[in-house]
């Protein structure tokens, strides 16, 4: 393809002109510097594609669209721009879903351009004919409909504002006649909200509760790197001299070199965040909707801190208080607020100055406890684990042991990748051992859930930043559902590397069959030969890893081949079948049997 992007091109017309809708469509995402485009071609918005290249914007052709979402939402949450994902009507549309909903829980701003039967076989039953807007209402913050051809710019430039200003996805739903036509129309100029700190009575209602805080605890969310504020929040924790947790799935909200990082809270999160966070007295939620899931008991721990007073900093006001009692809500932006907040508490006499020596000490004793730990947890030590350990070890071939892995590749991590994860037993386990020094750099599908998510984010993350080092990792599983994307990154040269974790399992739910079923299991077993053959049919690199030496070097040689020579790798590493903790214990119930016929099913 022609990739047409001199600074002619991107050129705005202005004022009113004479145009096609699809001229409109084209030059109203010209206006929002869309250069990047995911999606396989149609001819539902084929007359609208055939100008991208002359408008300067790049057409990503996919294996499956659902990757085309993951790709925009990949490419959103890096680069802060809008991700855009277009699709045929009809199948084509509904493919993309999945990845709307995970690219709505990550409060990224995609675009979802849903080209869709024309109006004159509406409801009769045509090909490829389908009610596309109900099919993503619970998963976009606005659906706009081009119900007649001279409002394409308008509905266009809105759904491109509403993303951002809503911080999730939008839906531009256009019948495919409607790309045709003359129509005089004015190209919109895009609306930026300039959000600020938030009220001034819930400002200082937090100023007070803060000055009279022992043990002030902050909890970095999204939020924080959704509105790049890493350094807002750095001032106000080393002001306070207190500890700083990660939000669930939020690594990369907080440097992780710094003192005052304590690791992730949630699933697989860090023990020195949840013990030191368990002994707050007032906790400061800052880009943060505190999720059911983020808070939840884990390694054993019931670390919410019930008794401390929370003061909650978010964005949409909706989410203030939705989940966990709140003393002072704060609708306003994560940076602006902590700046605010920050600047108050300069020179006002703190109530934890005096104990600041003591709670770095604590801090430090706790996050070097957890270091330890980690490194003595060579192996999970469950009696499943242990037998499949065992059985494993009469058998042909080497298994490595994740955790070990993970500590692995960890400390061979280049300083400045990007990881995205799937979901999956040892992909959540990885949450122990994902660490990063700046913000977007972290990509997981977050309350969604949804397996297939890690390798096209991960492509789409590595289209907005082409410098920095991308990595997948996906578990054998979810790895299946998406590993055709290969064939996106070497097609068009987006290279990445991609870590498949090959235990030959669905992990996350074989480890309810052993803990409730009584390791009574069904259709959890993924017999395969080899990911890294696979790989290499579809034009990438593949190696196979047996040995805990091999897998440091063998990331650091395919991050280096994808840096320098622009090559695709999967790595794929064999691995026991051990498994760590389930994703939640209240998930699930002991079963019971009424009937005779299954007495022996419990």
């Amino acid at each position: 393809m022609t990739d047409n992007t001199d600074g002619a091109s991107r050129a705005v017309v202005s004022g009113q002109q004479r145009m096609t809708p699809s001229e409109a469509f084209v030059e109203t995402m010209v206006a929002n510097d869309v250069t990047d485009v995911f999606g396989i071609m149609g001819s539902a918005f084929m007359d609208a594609m055939d100008i991208f290249a002359p408008a300067g914007i790049r057409l990503v052709p996919v294996v499956h669209e659902q990757g085309a979402g993951h790709m925009a939402d990949g490419y959103a949450r890096v680069s802060g721009r809008h991700g855009v994902v277009i699709g045929q009507n009809g199948p084509g549309i509904s493919n993309c879903v999945t990845s709307i909903a995970a690219a709505y829980w990550a409060h990224s701003p995609v675009v979802i351009v849903t080209p869709e039967a024309g109006t004159m076989g509406t409801g009769l039953g045509g090909f490829q004919e389908a009610n596309q807007l109900p099919m993503f209402q619970e998963f976009t913050k606005y659906q706009g409909h081009v119900n007649n051809p001279a409002r394409m710019a308008e509905y266009t430039g809105r759904c491109f504002d509403r993303a951002l200003s809503e911080i999730g996805p939008t839906q531009l739903n256009i019948p495919r006649d409607h790309f045709y036509g003359e129509i005089t129309t004015e190209i919109p100029q895009p609306g930026r909200l300039d959000r600020g700190p938030g009220g001034e009575r819930s400002l200082s209602e937090a100023v007070e509760l803060l000055a009279e805080a022992e043990f002030p605890v902050v909890i970095s969310g999204g939020g924080v790197v959704m509105a790049d504020a890493v350094d807002e929040c750095r001032q106000l924790a080393e002001r306070l001299g207190a500890p700083v947790v990660n939000s669930y799935l939020h690594n990369d909200s907080f440097p992780a070199s710094h003192p005052q990082w304590c690791g992730p809270l949630g699933y697989q999160g860090s023990k020195a965040a949840m013990k030191l966070i368990s002994q707050a007295d007032v906790v400061v939620a800052l880009g943060t909707r505190l999720g059911p899931f983020g808070t939840l008991p884990q390694h054993g721990l019931d670390y919410w801190p019930t008794d401390a007073k929370i003061i909650q900093i978010d964005a949409d006001h909706k989410m203030l208080g939705l989940v966990k009692k709140i003393a002072v809500g704060i609708c306003g932006d994560a940076g602006a607020a902590a700046g605010v907040l920050t600047e108050r508490l300069a020179d006002r006499e703190l109530a934890c100055d005096a104990t600041r020596e003591q709670r770095a000490a604590t801090m430090r004793a706790e996050k070097e406890a957890w270091e330890t730990e980690l490194d003595e947890w060579t192996h999970e030590t469950d009696p499943y684990s242990l037998d499949m350990i065992a059985e494993q070890e009469q058998e042909e071939g080497n298994w490595l042991h994740p955790r070990q892995v993970l500590r692995q590749l960890e400390k061979a991590m280049p300083e400045d990748a990007m990881v995205s994860t799937d979901i999956g037993n040892i992909n959540s386990v990885a949450n122990s051992y994902l660490r990063f020094e700046r913000p977007r750099s972290f990509f997981a599908p977050m309350s969604f859930g949804n397996c297939g998510y890690a390798l096209p984010t991960i492509i789409g993350a590595k289209a907005a930043a082409p410098h920095r080092p991308a990595i997948a990792y996906a578990g054998d599983g979810a790895w299946a559902m998406s590993m055709g994307e290969i064939l996106t990154a070497v097609r068009h040269d987006i290279p990445v590397t991609a870590v498949v974790f090959h235990n030959r399992q669905w992990g996350a739910e074989k480890k309810n069959q052993v803990d409730f079923y009584n390791r009574r299991f069904v259709a959890e077993e993924l017999e395969t030969d080899s990911f890294a053959k696979i790989g290499q049919a579809m034009g990438a690199e593949g190696v196979v890893v047996d040995k805990l030496d091999e897998v440091g070097p063998a990331l650091q040689k395919a991050v280096e081949r994808q840096m320098n020579d622009g090559v695709t790798t999967v790595v794929e590493i064999m691995c026991t079948r051990e498994l760590g903790d389930p994703f939640r214990r209240d998930a699930l119930r002991k079963p019971v049997r009424y009937l005779d016929k299954y007495q022996d099913y419990v």
